[in-house]
């Protein structure tokens, strides 16, 4: 490494990951001047990015709670639902971040925690659209809102009282089903429920990998440089950074791990240790079954799983299962979601050869973490979104870009700091 140590820097920022999170973060540093080179191990949106549900959450005020009532925690405990799962082998490592999880979620920190997460939602379509058009992916995007249906009046009347609150604090519009609405909503439901919750304010997406392969581009037709190279090699060097690609090394002055799910080693290479865990997640696609049609995404929130109409046709996508990152895939969830979906919806066969699988970088407090490292200088933050990265790519993009170029963020970024780990 001494060879390289004198030599002048190749770029004035690397990004290190190719999720949405790293290419918006790309593209608004080189919209404000930056040469920037953006590294990943393979093409930009095939990670998380890649298999969500597609929605520009607006509505999403509510990060995901750790359950605190008794029934909740005895229903996730019995490892039978389809909205959460659990690896035993993975609770010792996990027992820290989930008890903090679970402290981080009673009820007055919670509303605290909202009130911080509020305003990034609140700026997720106007970040997105920005860069949508630039990228010319308009036909990606269905700008009808989703729904989320229940079963049950009694937790329909719950979730439209919660949503009501949501509407006055922070401006969320939607509209209150009844089943009679739901069924003209969404005609091909075959099962009777109690009604649902139109989110009037999300867009949606037909395909996010392609969405956040049409920000890649951008960011290349604005001049920056995707290479593929490796996280690990990032090292600290007299006024910048270096990490090794296949083209060589590359150097800069600042450096951003926008790492979604391996965040925590890079991180904790550095000296930072910070209680990131994650949540992997299931997709699979249907062709339809005698013209089924699926106007809108749809939650069946009490079978625990997402409906979304793709290009590939109807995704299912699965709630949390809480196991080692890296271990190999266990879809039990997505097996016990398509036995639930087929009674609600008449689908077809499977698309894909087999389950598609991603992970989700969570914090215990459910908030991201954007912004400064606090032990070293010209090192940033971009990760830890949970089930919001797709929503909050472009906002938090924007936001690091802000800081990193001297502008006063648009948000305050003090509530994510990695500071309040540390």
């Amino acid at each position: 490494s001494c060879l390289w140590k004198g030599l002048a820097m190749s770029r004035d920022v690397i990004v290190l990951g190719g999720g949405i999170v790293g290419v918006a973060t790309a593209i608004h540093l080189a919209k404000r001047g930056r040469s920037v080179l953006l590294v990943d191990r393979r093409e930009p949106g095939r990670e998380t990015s890649y298999g969500n549900a597609g929605i520009i959450q607006r509505e999403g005020v509510r990060p995901r709670t750790f359950p605190r009532d008794i029934a909740s925690i005895v229903r996730v405990a019995q490892n039978q639902s389809t909205d959460a799962r659990y690896s035993l082998s993975v609770l010792p490592e996990l027992a820290g971040p989930l008890f903090r999880y679970w402290l981080e979620s009673e009820p007055e920190r919670y509303k605290r925690t909202v009130a911080e997460y509020a305003p990034l939602i609140g700026r997720s379509i106007e970040t997105h659209a920005e860069l949508i058009e630039e990228a010319g992916a308009e036909d990606l995007i269905v700008r009808k809102g989703w729904i989320s249906a229940f079963r049950t009046s009694e937790v329909l009347e719950r979730e439209v009282a919660a949503a009501e609150g949501d509407r006055r604090d922070y401006g969320i519009n939607f509209a209150a089903l009844d089943g009679a609405a739901l069924k003209a909503a969404e005609p091909n439901i075959q099962i009777e429920m109690a009604g649902g919750i139109h989110w009037l304010d999300p867009w949606t997406v037909t395909d996010p990998g392609a969405l956040v392969s049409a920000y890649a581009d951008l960011f290349t037709t604005l001049g920056g440089t995707i290479a593929v190279g490796d996280a690990a090699t990032l090292e600290q060097w007299q006024t910048g950074w270096s990490v090794r690609t296949n083209d060589g090394i590359e150097t800069a002055r600042d450096v951003v791990i926008a790492l979604g799910a391996w965040s925590r080693e890079a991180t904790a290479k550095l000296g930072y240790s910070l209680p990131l865990f994650v949540k992997r997640g299931y997709h699979m696609h249907y062709g339809d079954k005698g013209g089924t049609v699926l106007n809108h995404c749809m939650l069946d929130a009490e079978g625990g799983y997402m409906l979304a109409p793709m290009r590939k046709g109807i995704r299912i996508t699965t709630g949390a299962e809480f196991s080692p990152r890296d271990a190999e895939p266990t879809p039990i969830q997505l097996e016990r979601a398509e036995r639930t979906a087929r009674k609600l919806l008449p689908l077809g066969a499977r698309v894909d050869p087999q389950p598609w699988m991603g992970s989700r970088p969570c914090t215990p407090d459910m908030k991201p973490i954007i912004g400064a490292a606090p032990r070293h200088s010209n090192l940033w933050f971009g990760f830890g979104h949970a089930h919001h990265g797709f929503t909050l790519g472009p906002v938090t993009g924007k936001l690091l870009a802000q800081a990193i170029t001297g502008e006063t963020p648009e948000v305050a970024l003090a509530p994510f700091s990695a500071a309040r780990f540390l």
